[in-house]
């Protein structure tokens, strides 16, 4: 923390530092532009902030975040409620929205299986994704998460618990991304688009 700064501001620097991706001195510069623009930034901040935390939710259906619950893509007839997306946080579930390649519904597990950090399927939404599963009109779960040991090991508990809800569970493909080259790619991705090659 910065010597000369008081302790009003050493705290404003001390939250910033938990948020993802900024440290003790991403944290100071976020701190001063705040304070400098403190009427187009840290007042509007503020209230946005305050805002977010008396109205924001938790869906109970699916684990998103929304100021209604069930949040908008729950509540939303016009899509495919068959087909259930499940990602690991709600931050996956903004990039599938963001892409615009899926109309169906989600579920947020809230996290992956880690052996390591004593992460068990307990402290997961495992549970109500089974049950949702097992609804008439599911027909597929699609596993969209991450290629890592983790999100891999996640993904084949899944499978083996779903294994009873008669629904078709699905894994997105793996490969080479769009526009990608074959020499920047690393061994693993290679080897998994050739794995999940189709016809051309």
């Amino acid at each position: 923390m910065a010597a000369s700064a008081g302790p009003e501001i050493e705290r404003l620097i001390g939250l910033l530092s938990k948020l993802p991706g900024l440290g003790p001195r991403s944290a100071r510069r976020a701190a001063l532009a705040l304070l400098k623009r403190r009427d187009q930034l840290l007042l509007p901040l503020s209230d946005a902030l305050a805002e977010a935390a008396a109205r924001v939710k938790t869906c109970q259906t699916c684990g998103s975040l929304d100021t209604q619950d069930p949040c908008a893509i729950c509540a939303d007839r016009t899509r495919d409620g068959a087909l259930i997306c499940v990602v690991e946080e709600v931050g996956a579930l903004w990039a599938m929205e963001r892409a615009g390649a899926f109309r169906g519904r989600y579920h947020v597990l809230g996290g992956l299986l880690s052996a390591l950090d004593g992460v068990g399927p307990e402290a997961l939404r495992v549970g109500s994704l089974v049950g949702r599963a097992a609804d008439e009109g599911v027909r597929e779960v699609i596993l969209a998460l991450p290629a890592t040991v983790d999100g891999q090991t996640t993904a084949h508990y899944l499978a083996d618990r779903l294994a009873g809800a008669g629904v078709s569970v699905t894994m997105l493909a793996r490969g080479v991304p769009v526009g990608g080259e074959l020499d920047w790619l690393d061994d693993g991705t290679i080897a998994q688009a050739m794995r999940a090659r189709r016809p051309a």
